[in-house]
C-alpha cells in the first residue's frame, strides 16, 4: 500500500480527513483517532497552556493505539505504508514524516534487537493509579518507523540494564508529551543498533516557553537608527566604500538604518508582534533553545522495572526504587547514565554539494569557514543567528583581539628593525667584538673550563642588541597601554552587540541544579533520614500525641528531600584534595624544569668530551635547541593531562549549577596550564645565571654528582679544543643555575619564548585541531569497511540529517578555544620586552585560527545548543589579571634580565664623557688566578698560549687588591637600587596610564546609549498609545450602550404623577 492509502500516522483513509478537520488550528495538525484521543490531547493542552481553547493547537503525538480504533495493520502494512520517496517529503530528516513539522531536537539511544524481530517492545502499563490517563497514551509506540509487537510474539530478551533504560526512556518521553512536545521515533536507521527520537515544538509550546524565558522578540514597531552627520558621516561613508571588498556577502552584515523595537514575548500582547509567518517567527536556534529548556526541567522519577528473582536483586530494586522516588532525572542525568547516548539540535542542511538547498549553514561555510575569505570580516550576526549569543561573542572577541594585534605587530616590527639598524652603532657590542681589547675572561666552571677571549662572544652580543635596546622599554609601555585599550575596545564592542542582539537588560537566571549535585543531595538526605529513623527506633515512643508525631515525621521527610544542601563540611574532602593535587601538579612542573636543567648540563658534558671539533663548537646551540624542544613536548603533554585533572577536581567538588562548574573548571585549568606554559620562561628570565658564584667558588647543584664526573672524565675533558669558551659554558661542572651566554640571558629568553609560543600554536592549536577530527573520521571509515558489504552499501546511501549529525563530534564547550587564546595573550603581553615579534606571530596564527575554528564548527561538530550570554564571563577577569601582571613582569624583565638599567647607571653616574664607552669594562670584575681554591684551577692554564695572571668575569665585586676582595661592591648596590626604583616607577606609571585610558574611554558608546534611551521612550509611547486606544474603545462601547438605552427610555410609558403635583387629580394647583 502507498502512503495515500493510509492517513496520518497509520489511520485508515476514511478517518483521516475527519481527524484533520476535527481541530487543525493555527496551522497545526489535530490528533486523529476519534473523540477519545482528541479529548485526551485537549486535557494535556489545558494543563500546560493558558491560551483560550480556540487559539490552541492540538498535539498529533497524543493518539490512541491503532488497534483501539479497530484497525490492526500487519507489520508489512506499516513498513510499506511509505511513499516511493519518503525522504524527499521530510527533507532527509529535517522534518517529521508528514513533511510539515520541523525537527527541533533529536534524542539518540542504543537498543538491542534480535534479527527479524520488531524494533520496539510493547510498553508496560504503569501501576500508579494517578497516572492512568497518561499510561493509556504511553502504551502505544511513538509515530515513526517502529511498530507495535504482536500480542503473541515474545519480547526480545533484554538484560536488567537495558530494561531499566527502556522504561526510563518511556517515562521521560511520556513526560515530554505531557509538556506539549511532539515526538516521532525512528529505529530503522542506517546506523545499526541506534534509535532516534525526533522532537517538534508546536506553536503554543513555543509561545509559552518564550514567555517563561522572557525572550525578546521584534515587534511591529520600526524606528530609524540615529546616523552620524557632517564630517563623521563623510568619513564613515569613505571607510565603508574602502572596506566593502573585505565585507562578507551576507544580509545580516549590511549596515542597518532601521531596527525593530524588541519586547519580551507575551501571549497577552501577541498583537504587538508580527505573527504573519509563524514558521519563521521563532528561528531554528530559538526553537532548539526552547526545547532544550524543556528537556532539562522535565524529570523521570517514577519508572518501574522488573529485575528478576533473587534476594539480592530485590534489595537493589527496593533501594533503587526509593532513590527513584526522591531523585530527579533530566536530560543531563539521562545522558550521563547512558539512557540516551546523545541529544542535539540539527544543522540546517548540507554545506556543500551540487543540489544542496541554500541555508544558513551553507552561507556560513562559504563566507566564514573558508580559508579563501581569510581577509574578510566575520559575519558575526549570522554566526549568532545560527549558533547563539555565547558562541557569537567568542568569535566577536577573537575578531577584535586579532584586529588589535595589527597595530601591536606593526610597532613590534618597527622596534625589531630599529635594533637591526642600530646594531653597528651599539658601543657595548662593538667593544666586545673589538679584538684590540684582548680581554681574557675567567673560566666559567672549575677544572675542565679554560680561559677564553671576550671577543669570541661577539655574535651573541650583537644578536642580543636586536631585543635589548632602548626601544624595548618603549614597546613594553606601549603594550601595557595596548592591553588596556584592547579591554576597553572590547567592552564597547560588547555593548554594541548587546544592543544589536536585544540583550540589554538581560540577566542570567539561576540554572537548573546539575545531576551530580542532586544525586549527592539525595544521598545526604537518605543518610539523614536513616539516621533519624535509627534514633527514633532507640527512643521510647510516647503514647500521647501520635497524630502530632506522624505530622512531624512527614514534615521532616519533606525537609530532608527538599531543603538539604551541600555545605562546606560536605565539600571539605574535595577542597583538601584540590589543594593537595594543585600543589603537587605545580611541584611536578618545577621538577620537570629542574630535570631539563640537569639534561642540559649532562648533555653539555657529554658533548664536551666528544672528539669531534664540529660537535664541540656547537654545544650551546645543540643543548639550547634540544632542551627547548623537550620543554615544548612536555608542555603539550602536560596541558592535556592537566586539563583532565582539572575536570576531575571540579567534578569531586560537586558544583550546584553548570555555570559554577564551568567557572571552577576554567580557574583550575588556567592555573595549571599557566604554570605549565610559563615556568620554563620564568626560570630563564629571573633565575638562570643569578646565583652562580664567582671563579674559584662556583655554586653547584649536586656536589656528589660533580665529584663523580670529575674523577671519571677529567683526563678526557681537559685537552679540549679550539673554542674553550663554548666548551666551558656547557661543561660537565653543573653550575646552578647554569650560566647564560656571555651576551646575557635576554637572548636565550627570546629563543625559549619564540620556540614554545610558535610550537604550541603550530602543534597544539592547529595540527591537533585539524588532525584529530580527520583521524577520527578515518577510524569511522575503517570500521565501516570492516562491516558486511550490505551495511556498507546502506551507509553510503543518502542518510537522514539526524544520522549524519550523529556521526559528527559532540560540542565540548568553548573552554579549550578560549584557553589557547588566553595563553597566547600571555605570551604576547607578559614577556613582550624580550620578543617584540610575538604580536606578529600571534596575528598570523589568529588569522588561521578564526577560519579553522569556523570550519570545525560548521563541518566537524554537531550543532551546539544556543546559549544566551551578554559577556564572555570569567575570561574577561582573567584577561584583566594578565594585563596587570604583564606590567609587573615586563618591569622586572627590563630591570633584571636586560642591561638597560646598568647602562643608564653607567651613563649618568660613571661615564666620563657622557657616552657608553667603557661600559663593558665597568661591568667586569677582576680575579687573581692565584686565588683559585684547591682543585678549581683550569687543567690547562696555557690553553690561550700564554700564562694568565688576572682574568675578568661579569659581576660587581671588589678587586683582588681590595681589603674586602671579591665581596659585593658598591656599584652592585647602586645598580640594584636603580633596578628596584625603575620597577616601582614603571609599574605605577603604566598602571596609572592604563587606568586613565580605562577612565577616558566610556564603556558604553554614546550612540548606543542614545539608541537605548530612544528604545525606552518608544516603548513607553507604544504602551501609552495602546492604553489610550483601549480607553477610546471602552468609551466608544459605553457611548454605544448609552445611545442604545436612549430610544428604550423614550418609548417607555410615562410614570404616574406624584400626589402633590398639579397633574394629579385633586392635587395642588
Amino acid at each position: 500500500m502507498l502512503e495515500g492509502d493510509i492517513g496520518l500516522e497509520g489511520l485508515p483513509p476514511k478517518e483521516a480527513p475527519a481527524a484533520e478537520a476535527a481541530g487543525a488550528v493555527d496551522g497545526e495538525g489535530a490528533p486523529p483517532g476519534g473523540p477519545g484521543a482528541q479529548a485526551a490531547a485537549m486535557r494535556v493542552n489545558e494543563k500546560y497552556s493558558t491560551l483560550p481553547a480556540a487559539d490552541r493547537s492540538v498535539h498529533i503525538i497524543n493518539i490512541c493505539a491503532i488497534e483501539d480504533i479497530g484497525y490492526l495493520p500487519s507489520e508489512g502494512t506499516l513498513l510499506n505504508s511509505l511513499s516511493v520517496d519518503p525522504d524527499a517529503e521530510c527533507k532527509y530528516g529535517l522534518y517529521f514524516r508528514d513533511g510539515k513539522r520541523k525537527v527541533d531536537y533529536v534524542l539518540v539511544y542504543h537498543h538491542k534487537r534480535a534479527s527479524g524481530s520488531r524494533t520496539l517492545a510493547r510498553r508496560v502499563q504503569h501501576s500508579d493509579a494517578g497516572l492512568a490517563a497518561r499510561s493509556a497514551r504511553q502504551d502505544q509506540p511513538l509515530p515513526g518507523k517502529a511498530g507495535p509487537v504482536g500480542a503473541g510474539e515474545p519480547e526480545p530478551p533484554l538484560d536488567y540494564h537495558e530494561d531499566d533504560k527502556r522504561f526510563r526512556r518511556e517515562e521521560y518521553e511520556g513526560n515530554l508529551m505531557e509538556a506539549g512536545l511532539e515526538l516521532e521515533r525512528d529505529e530503522d536507521t542506517k546506523i545499526h543498533g541506534v534509535g532516534f527520537v525526533k522532537i517538534h515544538a508546536p506553536w503554543n509550546v513555543l509561545c509559552r516557553e518564550a514567555e517563561f524565558l522572557k525572550l525578546k522578540m521584534p515587534t511591529k514597531k520600526l524606528y530609524h537608527i540615529n546616523e552620524t552627520r557632517g564630517l563623521l558621516k563623510k568619513i564613515n561613508s569613505v571607510l565603508q566604500k574602502m572596506t566593502d571588498p573585505i565585507q562578507p556577502k551576507v544580509a545580516e552584515h549590511r549596515p542597518q538604518t532601521t531596527k525593530r523595537l524588541s519586547y519580551p514575548f507575551s501571549r497577552e500582547k501577541k498583537h504587538l508582534f508580527d505573527l504573519s509567518d509563524k514558521d519563521s517567527f521563532f528561528d531554528s536556534k530559538t526553537r532548539s533553545t526552547i526545547v532544550y529548556e524543556i528537556l532539562k526541567r522535565t524529570t523521570c522519577t517514577k519508572a518501574k522495572y522488573s529485575m528478576g528473582q533473587g534476594e539480592g536483586r530485590k534489595k537493589d530494586s527496593a533501594l533503587l526504587s526509593k532513590r527513584r522516588k526522591c531523585g530527579k532525572y533530566g536530560i543531563t542525568s539521562l545522558l550521563a547514565n547512558g539512557v540516551y547516548s546523545a541529544a542535539y539540535p540539527l544543522h540546517d542542511g548540507d554545506y556543500e554539494g551540487e543540489n544542496v538547498e541554500f541555508n544558513d549553514r551553507k552561507l556560513l561555510y562559504e563566507e566564514w569557514a573558508s580559508y579563501g575569505v581569510f581577509y574578510k570580516y566575520q559575519p558575526i550576526d549570522l554566526v549568532r543567528k545560527y549558533f547563539g549569543e555565547k558562541i557569537g561573542l567568542y568569535f566577536a572577541w577573537l575578531g577584535v583581539y586579532t584586529q588589535m594585534l595589527i597595530p601591536a605587530s606593526m610597532v613590534g616590527i618597527i622596534v625589531f628593525l630599529y635594533g637591526w639598524a642600530t646594531v653597528d652603532e651599539n658601543i657595548p657590542s662593538m667593544e666586545m667584538c673589538d679584538q684590540r681589547h684582548n680581554i681574557t675572561m675567567c673560566p666559567l666552571c672549575d677544572k675542565t673550563c679554560s680561559y677564553w677571549k671576550m671577543s669570541s662572544a661577539c655574535a651573541t652580543a650583537r644578536a642580543s642588541h636586536l631585543f635589548d635596546n632602548p626601544a624595548t622599554v618603549f614597546f613594553s609601555i606601549f603594550m601595557a597601554l595596548w592591553a588596556a585599550t584592547f579591554m576597553e575596545h572590547w567592552k564597547r564592542k560588547q555593548m554594541r552587540l548587546n544592543y544589536r542582539w536585544d540583550l540589554t537588560g538581560f540577566e542570567e537566571e539561576e540554572d537548573h541544579p546539575r545531576a551530580e549535585y542532586e544525586a549527592r543531595v539525595l544521598e545526604k538526605s537518605l543518610r539523614k533520614e536513616s539516621k533519624s529513623k535509627e534514633k527514633r527506633r532507640h527512643l521510647p515512643e510516647e503514647p500521647a500525641n501520635k497524630w502530632r508525631q506522624r505530622v512531624k515525621t512527614a514534615m521532616a521527610g519533606v525537609k530532608l528531600t527538599d531543603k538539604v544542601k551541600l555545605t562546606w563540611k560536605d565539600r571539605f574532602p574535595a577542597y583538601f584534595t584540590n589543594l593537595v593535587s594543585i600543589i603537587f601538579m605545580i611541584a611536578v612542573t618545577f621538577a620537570i624544569v629542574l630535570g631539563v636543567i640537569i639534561y642540559r648540563i649532562s648533555t653539555a658534558a657529554a658533548l664536551a668530551m666528544n672528539s669531534s671539533p664540529s660537535v664541540r663548537s656547537n654545544i650551546r646551540v645543540t643543548v639550547t635547541a634540544t632542551a627547548v624542544i623537550i620543554n615544548l613536548v612536555v608542555i603539550i603533554l602536560l596541558d592535556e593531562v592537566y586539563g583532565c585533572i582539572a575536570r576531575w577536581l571540579t567534578k569531586i567538588e560537586v558544583p550546584k549549577t553548570e555555570k559554577s562548574f564551568e567557572e571552577r573548571l576554567i580557574f583550575k585549568a588556567f592555573l595549571l596550564k599557566f604554570v605549565n606554559s610559563y615556568t620554563p620562561i620564568f626560570y630563564v628570565a629571573f633565575f638562570k645565571g643569578r646565583f652562580v658564584g664567582r671563579p674559584g667558588d662556583y655554586v653547584y647543584i649536586f656536589r656528589s654528582f660533580r665529584m663523580e664526573e670529575d674523577t671519571g672524565n677529567r683526563s678526557r675533558v681537559h685537552p679540549m679544543p679550539a673554542r674553550p669558551h663554548l666548551n666551558s659554558v656547557t661543561s660537565a661542572k653543573t653550575l646552578f643555575p647554569n650560566k647564560c651566554a656571555p651576551g646575557g640571558c635576554l637572548m636565550e629568553l627570546c629563543i625559549q619564548l619564540s620556540i614554545i609560543m610558535l610550537g604550541k600554536q603550530l602543534i597544539q592549536n592547529n595540527l591537533f585541531e585539524i588532525g584529530i577530527p580527520k583521524m577520527k573520521k578515518f577510524i569511522r571509515y575503517l570500521r565501516l569497511r570492516h562491516q558486511s558489504p550490505s551495511d556498507h552499501d546502506e551507509y553510503v546511501k543518502k542518510k537522514q540529517r539526524y544520522e549524519v549529525d550523529y556521526t559528527l563530534e559532540p560540542f565540548a564547550g568553548l573552554t579549550p578555544e578560549y584557553m589557547e587564546m588566553i595563553i597566547q595573550f600571555g605570551f604576547v603581553t607578559l614577556f613582550v620586552a624580550s620578543f617584540p615579534l610575538a604580536p606578529l606571530f600571534a596575528l598570523l596564527n589568529n588569522i588561521i585560527e578564526i577560519r579553522l575554528d569556523a570550519k570545525k564548527f560548521i563541518t566537524e561538530l554537531r550543532r551546539p545548543v544556543a546559549v544566551r550570554a551578554k559577556d564572555i564571563g570569567i575570561w574577561y577577569d582573567i584577561l584583566r589579571g594578565i594585563g596587570k601582571l604583564a606590567v609587573i613582569i615586563n618591569a622586572f624583565v627590563i630591570s633584571f634580565t636586560s642591561d638597560f638599567i646598568p647602562r643608564l647607571v653607567y651613563l649618568y653616574m660613571y661615564s666620563e664623557n657622557g657616552t657608553m664607552h667603557g661600559f663593558v669594562n665597568h661591568t667586569l670584575s677582576s680575579f687573581n688566578v692565584s686565588d683559585f681554591q684547591n682543585g678549581t684551577a683550569p687543567n690547562d692554564p696555557l690553553d690561550l698560549g700564554y700564562e694568565v695572571q688576572i682574568c675578568r668575569y661579569k659581576d660587581y665585586r671588589e678587586p683582588p687588591w681590595s681589603e674586602h676582595k671579591y665581596d659585593v661592591s658598591k656599584d652592585f648596590w647602586a645598580v640594584l637600587a636603580a633596578r628596584l626604583a625603575f620597577v616601582i616607577v614603571f609599574q605605577n606609571l603604566v598602571m596609572f596610564m592604563s587606568d586613565f585610558v580605562d577612565w577616558v574611554i566610556p564603556d558604553i558608546p554614546k550612540d548606543i546609549s542614545q539608541q537605548m534611551h530612544k528604545e525606552k521612550v518608544l516603548m513607553v509611547e507604544l504602551f501609552m498609545r495602546e492604553e489610550q486606544g483601549k480607553q477610546q474603545l471602552l468609551d466608544t462601547w459605553m457611548e454605544k450602550d448609552r445611545k442604545k438605552a436612549e430610544p428604550f427610555n423614550n418609548h417607555s410609558p410615562t410614570p404616574p404623577a406624584p400626589p402633590d403635583s398639579p397633574d394629579f387629580p385633586g392635587g395642588t394647583p
